[in-house]
Parts: structure tokens; sequence; C-alpha cells
């Protein structure tokens, strides 16, 4: 018969999950990474000079400050057993030979032998004791050494006079007083701690930044390229740096020239198509020509004509713009144009406003028929448009307002897919459903975009931010 079978082991809680008394010390433990995380640099330099100094640097710090402070600690017990020994053996010959009544020659063998200036003061008493210095060694040791030594009252001051010590004791007629120098008693070398600790953190911070410095810029110099790629700008790069940011370099470059490749032929594809449906519109409208004009004919006529400018939408939403190269445009003089071509709409355009620098780095005749297909829906619906622009700290703002119906809330994504056709949205003039997609894509080509919001015309706002 079958014993009674074991119960499964529980399974093994995440770490997020602990409970009892570990969840809240993994809870705090996390809180604390979190803020150390928000302190700490976010730069690959700051954070590799941090990877490789800090460790040395605690290693060095612990292993000299374990060190110092033993040395400090056996010097210091040792130079004030000394000077307490001295102190003794003048208590001793005072009250040993008692025919020296006024201690002339006492103290004249502590100044020229032991180098310690004594004083006899006759019916005094000790002062008294103030508060004892904080992590003092040279008063614990030399307290310590007297008690040991000395075994009587004692009083001493090692902070009063930052270069000398005082201690007096109890002798039967009044107070030995005696002034010795601080090295005497206390191994005063910390500025050796100090220039040891200052003097390699500064060679080893010397040396990382030398050496960090060339590993880092290669890869700055792959970020660069690949952002500058990514806004449509033509940029030299040549591979640099360790065998893995080499490695990284040419595969950037493998995935740009397929990138480039991928562009070109569909460009090709579209160019192919574009011609050979072209040709056949061209057909289509030859042969109404010749045949007799009727009503029937002319919405014939008319709808060859739409069809020719679908068709050009489509194109041109497909191709992108991608071939154009990117330069210097002053976007002065490209919102004054757009100025030009909205009242030709007929809308009404107040002045265009325009703050810093008007200089941007973009493709010019991509960029303008992105601002034109904005500018155009605003005209188609409203009766008064708004153009202006603004230099920001990293980007270069344009905001087209007009003061029509707008477009809902909800709706503001759904308008910019393409072939999208809502029933109040707004869309380009040739009625392809393709305005606010192409406006999008070639902002976003920029490394910028486009985002719709409520006018100050009480209309809508199109809002193209791109790099600067």
């Amino acid at each position: 018969m079958a014993g009674p079978v074991d119960p499964l082991p529980a399974p093994a809680h995440r770490p997020g999950a602990l409970g009892g008394a570990w969840g809240p010390v993994y809870r705090a433990w996390r809180r604390l990474g979190r803020r150390i995380g928000d302190v700490l640099p976010k730069g690959l330099y700051a954070r590799s000079l941090i990877i490789i100094i800090a460790p040395v640097v605690l290693l060095q710090s612990v292993i000299a400050y374990t060190f110092m402070e033993r040395h400090w600690q056996l010097v210091t017990r040792r130079l004030s057993a000394s000077v307490t020994a001295d102190i003794a053996a003048l208590i001793d010959i005072y009250e040993t030979y008692p025919q020296d009544r006024n201690a002339e020659t006492i103290t004249r063998i502590a100044g020229e032998r032991l180098n310690l200036d004594l004083d006899i003061l006759k019916d005094a008493k000790l002062p008294t004791p103030g508060p004892r210095p904080f992590f003092s060694i040279l008063d614990e040791a030399l307290s310590d050494e007297i008690k040991r030594q000395i075994k009587r009252p004692y009083w001493i001051d090692t902070v009063g006079r930052s270069n000398l010590i005082e201690i007096r004791v109890a002798i039967p007629d009044g107070v030995m007083r005696i002034v010795a120098r601080r090295s005497q008693a206390y191994a005063s070398n910390s500025h050796i701690f100090l220039l040891w600790m200052i003097g390699s953190s500064l060679v080893l911070l010397g040396v990382a930044i030398l050496f960090l410095r060339n590993q880092i810029k290669p890869i700055l110099r792959l970020s660069a390229v690949a952002e500058g790629f990514g806004k449509g700008r033509e940029i030299e790069f040549k591979p640099r740096g360790a065998r893995e940011v080499r490695q990284a370099g040419h595969a950037f470059i493998e995935m740009k020239r397929r990138i480039e490749r991928a562009m070109e032929q569909r460009t090709t594809m579209l160019n192919g198509v574009s011609h050979d449906l072209r040709t056949i519109i061209t057909r289509f409208k030859l042969s109404l020509e010749l045949v007799e004009q009727t009503p029937e004919v002319e919405d014939l006529r008319r709808d060859v004509d739409e069809m020719s400018r679908m068709l050009e939408g489509y194109l041109a939403f497909a191709r992108g713009d991608l071939a154009e190269t990117a330069g210097v445009t002053d976007m002065r003089v490209m919102l004054e144009d757009l100025r030009s071509d909205v009242e030709r709409l007929g809308a009404h355009v107040d002045a265009v406003e325009l703050e810093g620098s008007p200089l941007v780095t973009v493709r010019p005749d991509a960029m303008r028929r992105c601002l034109f297909n904005l500018a155009a829906n605003a005209a188609r619906y409203g009766e008064a448009v708004a153009i202006s622009g603004k230099r920001e700290h990293r980007s270069f703002l344009v905001c087209i307002d007009d003061d029509g119906p707008g477009i809902p809330v909800e709706s503001r994504e759904e308008v910019f897919k393409p072939f999208v056709r809502l029933d109040d949205a707004r869309q380009d003039a040739g009625g392809s459903g393709l305005g606010l997609a192409i406006a999008r894509d070639i902002a976003r080509a920029h490394g910028g975009e486009v985002t719709l919001h409520d006018g100050p015309l009480g209309g809508l706002r199109a809002q193209v931010r791109i790099p600067a």
C-alpha cells in the first residue's frame, strides 16, 4: 500500500513579489537603487570614468587609511610614552634632590637635554579639566601613559596651541608645569595621507581621461552619424576605435547602403509605374479631345484630371522625396513664400511672425511641400490663417493656425493615416486623403513631428517641430 504523498514544493517567489520580512527590505533597496541612478551621470564617458576610478580609489582609500591610522597610533603612543617617561624622571629628580630649592638645575636640564619647558608653580592647584577633544589620538595616548607611568593627578591641554602641548602634574608643594612641542609626542604626518590620495587620484584620473576620450569619441561619432542619417543628412563616416566599435560602424554602413538601395529601387520602380500610367492617361485625354464634346465627355475629362492628380499624390507619398539633399535653409524666406501661396488660395494671412535664427538644415522642397499641405488645409477650411516660426533650444517650431471648424480631439491622430477620410476632417486639396500623411512623413524623415492642437484663432493649429 502506498504511503502518503509529500506535497509539492511551493513555487519560488519572484524577487518583486517577496513577502514577509524581506518585502520591505527589497522595496527599500529598489528605491535606493532608483535614487542613486537618478543622481549618477547618464553619459557613457562619465559612467566609464566612474567604473574605472571608483573601485580603485575606494580600495586605495581603505588600504591607505588602515595603514596610516595604525602607523599614527603606534608612533604617537611611543612618542607619548617617551615624553611621559621624561616627565616622570624630572619629577623623581625634583623630589629626590631637594637641595635644588629654586629648581634652576632641573629646569636647565629639561630645556637643554630633553627640550622641555619646565616650571614649578608653588602652592598652585590643577585647573578644572576642560572638554575632551573628539577622536584625538594624542590626547588618548598621552592620558593613558601619564596614568600608567606617573600615577598622579594631572591636567593636559593638546588643543589650546596648535604646535605645543601643556602638561601639569600635581606634586607635594604645588604643580609641575611642562610645555613640549607637539611633534615630540605626536606623529603629525597627515599631509602624507592627503598627498598620497590626491596625487594618486589625479594621476589615475588623467590616465583614464586620456584613454577613455579616444575610446568614447568613435561611439559619439557613430551616434551623430546615425542621427544625421535619420534626419536625411549625408555625412561621411569611417569606423574607428576598438574592434567592437568598428564592427558596429561597419554594420551601420552596411545597413545604410541597404536602405539607400531599397529607396533607389523603389524610386526607380515608381518612376516606371508613373511613366506607364501617365501614358495611358494621356491617351484618355487625346481620345476625349477627338470625340464630340458633350456633357458626358466633360464629366469623363474631369474624372481623368482627378485621376491624374490622385496619381501624383500617391506617387509623391510613396516616394517621400527622399532623394533630395539636405542643406541650410532660411525658414523666413520659406514661410514668406508659403504666405503668398495661401493668399492665392483665397485666405487672409497676416504678417509672418518669426523668433530667433531662421537657418535650419532641411530638404527644402520636401519641407516646402509639408508646410504647403498643412497651410492648404487651413486655407480650405478657414478664412483667416496665421503662420509663425520660433527657434527653440534644439528645434525649430512652425505653427499654422486657422479659424475653421477644427477636428475633434479623438480624431486628430486618425486623419494622419493614408486614405482616411473623416466627415469633418481636413484633407489635401486633391481629395486623395494623403495631404496630412505626406506632411507627417516628411517631418518624421527630418527627425521631427507634426501634431494638431486647438488654435488661438478658434480653429486648428498644425504644429511642425524639426531638429535645428
